[in-house]
Order: C-alpha cells, then structure tokens, then sequence
C-alpha cells in the first residue's frame, strides 16, 4: 500500500512526459546492472565520475550491450579520492557533464528492474543529478545482491553473523576478481553474483 502511494507520488512529480516510459511496467527478462564511481560516500556532497553497467538477460550477461561513461567532475579529485577510485584527471578527458550522461544512462536502463551491490548508495547518487532535472526518484524495481545472499545464508544458519563484504561473497560463490577496478567490471562481477545466486539452493 505504502510503496503503490509513492510510486503514484513520484510519477505525479514527473516535470517532463517524455520520460514517462519509466513508470510503465516491464514485462521483459532483462535487468540491468550497474555500479558507480564516486569522489566520496557522502551522497549529499560527493559526485558521481564513472557509471557501469550491462544487460541481463535471463542467465547470459550481454556483455556486448554494455555502458560505460565517465562524467566531468565540479572540481578537481583529490589524491585521496583517487586512491579509491583509481579515476586520474587523464581518464576524464572525454567525460560529458553530469546531465548529459544520466540522460544516456536512463536510455540504457529504460523501465528494466536494476541490480547492484550497495545499489541504495549508487540508487542515491543518480537519484540526486535526476532530481532537480526530472522531479522524481528512478521509479526501477532494485534488487540487491547482499539481500539475496544474506536470505540464503541465514536460512541455512539462523544465528550466523553473515560477511556481506563483496570480495567475501565473490570467494563463497566462487566468482573470480576481474582485474582491474572500475565501475563496469564492478558491475560485470555483480552480474556473475546475481546469475550464481538464482540458481544456488545451498551456499558454503
């Protein structure tokens, strides 16, 4: 009941009928997953550099149909910030501002449901640069890979202080570590995660 009242809130709050798209029901067996790159994990403040995500279809990731855009920053990235993200100044030579991205970014998802780890800080994130242009929150069902794995785990082991660390979750499910971090093979690995998930009945 709550959650139909917000959707209908948020689909009145729409400022531009050309998206509306968002709101319709999907019916298809695509989702789409995707992972971001930040300057910081304050979502009030920091800003997204990097978005990464591929297509789900059924059990195969397309990873053909994959997207991968890097977004101008306000201001320079700290030393710090590029410790964790590993984003230097050179890779965001040909970023496109912020709106522009999320714009393709929105072509790319259409009205799919989403996947992520983590995915209400990235969800946040988007929902912050699509806010004051849109109105309105992503409207997209989300499913978190942490959730699916925590409700396996403890199904098998009621009084378990579950690890939902990624790089734990990757080793239990026997998914290798891509090589080089970044947001799409972030989002690529969380694909592998998602497809393993659906289909084990029993984790270690």
């Amino acid at each position: 009941m709550l959650a139909s009242f917000k959707h209908a809130w948020n689909r009145r709050s729409l400022k531009d009928d050309a998206y509306a798209w968002l709101f319709e029901p999907y019916y298809g067996d695509e989702v789409v997953v995707f992972d971001t790159e930040t300057t910081g994990l304050d979502t009030k403040k920091d800003e997204v550099l990097s978005i990464g995500a591929v297509k789900v279809k059924g059990d195969r990731i397309l990873t053909s149909e994959s997207f991968e855009i890097f977004l101008k920053p306000s201001r320079e990235i700290s030393a710090e910030s590029i410790k964790i993200h590993h984003i230097r100044p050179c890779d965001l030579e040909d970023a496109v501002e912020p709106l522009e991205g999320i714009r393709r970014f929105l072509n790319f998802i259409g009205n799919r449901p989403l996947v992520g780890y983590y995915l209400e800080f990235d969800m946040a994130m988007i929902n912050r640069s699509i806010k004051p242009w849109l109105g309105i929150n992503l409207p997209n069902q989300q499913i978190e890979v942490s959730g699916i794995y925590f409700d396996k785990k403890i199904a098998l082991i009621p009084q378990a202080n579950i690890d939902l660390r990624f790089d734990t979750i990757l080793r239990d499910l026997n998914i290798p570590r891509m090589g080089q971090h970044n947001a799409l093979n972030d989002a690529i690995m969380t694909a592998m995660v998602y497809i393993k998930l659906k289909h084990t009945i029993k984790l270690h």
